[in-house]
């Protein structure tokens, strides 16, 4: 009871958290940082410790997949050079850079400190995007940092296994090339082929729930069963004949998190890359699956996807607080101030690191290339902002969490990771806003503008489908399509109401009173409420501007 009360009130303090941050204008993972090192002070907090095996699937998987179903392969191709050198080159120079001073400064075994060189190398982009949304930067800037932040994960990762591996003396040098090699190139091949496999399941589920239980499914009965891709195939098929019928949003919605969780248990039983494997699985179903899913499962998995991941945020950042405590508990007054030293050292470190090398970097490569014109940000300015853009967050301190209990310089290495995680979120987080006021980068509108030319043929689209229609009801809804058409031609806001949405928005505000009214009235049952209400949300979702329902909280 004690622990269910704490969970209440820590999801309840982290609405608070969100709601003083946007009023701050501030990235709300540095304040649930910061929220997360008060708990380590308070004496009667609860201890709760979280298992190593579970951390990283609890934590990553969820967050890695709802990160890679919003990545562009566009961009990752347009960008490719300048993110080979962040998510691989720089996550490497920052690994060996810490594993320096973590085994000169601390005395860390070399495996351990590896191993914390790659817990702290890799970027998250969650907060900078928090705060980049609100000026619009160069496109170039946005899509480096998001597609970065899911690649960085990857190379983090699989440096951080083989040095966890090593620490526990069971690595052979020699097979760590080959070891490393297959489970790159089976990762990607097993995300690929699990995701067809999903699609080829799941394209005549119509209803959320369905559709998220049959993504774990397909995975986790070919492990249990037959332990091949191809008994997962055959099983999921078998499910999918006894759920085909199932239309309850719901069901999707769960059996997309089940899935999640079920490949990455998938990928780890079999000895591939879990990290590589997801990302390869969500990009594809990400590509393959929007034809497929209707469109009352998206909107539900959306808001639900986004509270999950927000949830998580939380609970990573509580539960570093909350281990903080017993491992300051354990340690002496001297290793206490060594440990300070240490994190603080790792902190300036990583800052270093990346802001020198994208600084570097992208001197040379405006040396030697040629930017092309539609790449804004292609300047100091947007090198600068990219390296300053290097807070740790959730993968950081799940990795952390993940640790064997035994592990050499465990406490030490925990602590110095929150260290580098509540010290870039403050340090990088809270100076973000000022930065880029002072760059004074140029708003890009380019999305804008693709939004404007794509709208622009869907509403032609559709007026191409009512030639011929001479109804009084095909007159009418040609009006509202040519209106919807008239306003994505202005490039600056294409998805903005026209006159039609305008009245249709405000003829349901009276329709809600009406609704309301009967219902107080005791003319209709909550029953007959509820459907209408839903009935008069959908018309609302199709009536309001796009961003009318978004959240503000990232």
């Amino acid at each position: 009871m004690v622990l269910f009360e704490w969970t209440l009130a820590l999801l309840l303090g982290a609405v608070l958290v969100a709601a003083l941050a946007r009023r701050l204008e501030v990235p709300y993972p540095a304040l649930l940082a910061l929220a997360g090192a008060a708990l380590a002070f308070l004496p009667f907090a609860p201890e709760i410790e979280i298992e190593p095996d579970l951390a990283l699937a609890l934590f990553v998987a969820p967050v890695l997949l709802d990160a890679a179903f919003d990545t562009s392969p566009r961009d990752l191709k347009r960008y490719a050079l300048s993110l080979a050198s962040l998510a691989f080159v720089a996550v490497v120079l920052t690994t060996i850079a810490v594993a320096l001073v973590g085994w000169k400064l601390a005395g860390l075994p070399v495996a351990a400190a590896i191993a914390l060189g790659a817990i702290v190398a890799p970027p998250d982009a969650v907060a900078a995007g928090a705060v980049l949304r609100q000026f619009q930067p160069p496109r170039r800037i946005m899509a480096i940092l998001q597609s970065e932040s899911l690649l960085n994960d990857a190379t983090a990762l699989l440096i951080y296994r083989v040095a966890v591996v090593a620490a526990s003396g069971s690595l052979v040098l020699s097979s760590a090339a080959p070891m490393l090699a297959v489970s790159a190139v089976g990762s990607v091949a097993g995300g690929y082929v699990l995701a067809r496999l999903y699609l080829l399941a799941t394209m005549r589920v119509r209803d959320p729930a369905s559709a998220t239980i049959l993504q774990f499914v397909a995975p986790m009965l070919a492990v249990s069963a037959v332990g091949s891709v191809a008994g997962g195939y055959v099983l999921a098929r078998l499910y999918l004949l006894a759920t085909m019928r199932v239309r309850d949003p719901a069901s999707a919605t769960i059996l997309q998190f089940v899935s999640t969780f079920g490949v990455w248990i998938f990928a780890e039983r079999v000895g591939l890359s879990a990290i590589i494997t997801m990302v390869v699985y969500a990009m594809t179903l990400a590509r393959l699956a929007p034809r497929r899913t209707p469109a009352r499962n998206r909107i539900s998995s959306y808001s639900v996807w986004e509270t999950a991941v927000f949830v998580l945020n939380v609970l990573a950042f509580v539960l570093m607080g909350l281990q903080a405590r017993p491992i300051l508990s354990r340690l002496s007054e001297e290793s206490r101030l060594e440990t300070l030293t240490l994190g603080m050292a790792i902190l300036v470190t990583v800052i270093v690191v990346r802001l020198g090398w994208v600084l570097g970097c992208g001197a040379v490569m405006r040396r030697i290339g040629r930017p092309r014109p539609q790449d804004g940000g292609h300047d100091a300015r947007g090198d600068l902002l990219i390296g300053w853009c290097g807070m740790r967050g959730l993968v950081t301190l799940a990795t952390a969490f993940a640790l064997p209990a035994d592990f050499p310089g465990r406490d030490p290495i925990v602590l110095t990771a929150f260290c580098v995680v509540l010290g870039t979120l403050v340090l990088q987080g809270m100076t973000l806003k000022p930065l880029l006021r002072l760059l004074r980068l140029e708003p890009d509108r380019s999305v804008e503008q693709e939004v404007s030319r794509a709208r622009i043929a869907v509403m032609q689209a559709a007026l191409d489908s009512l030639a011929g229609e001479t109804s009084s009801a095909a007159a009418a809804v040609r009006e509202q399509y040519a209106a919807a058409r008239a306003v994505a031609e202005n490039a600056d806001a294409p998805q903005a109401a026209t006159d039609y949405d305008e009245l249709r928005l405000r003829a349901i505000a009276s329709q809600r009173r009406a609704l309301h009214r009967l219902r107080a009235e005791g003319a209709i049952g909550d029953e007959a409420y509820h459907r209408l209400e839903e009935e008069i949300d959908w018309a609302e979702l199709d009536a309001a501007p796009p961003g009318r329902f978004q959240p503000l909280m990232t």
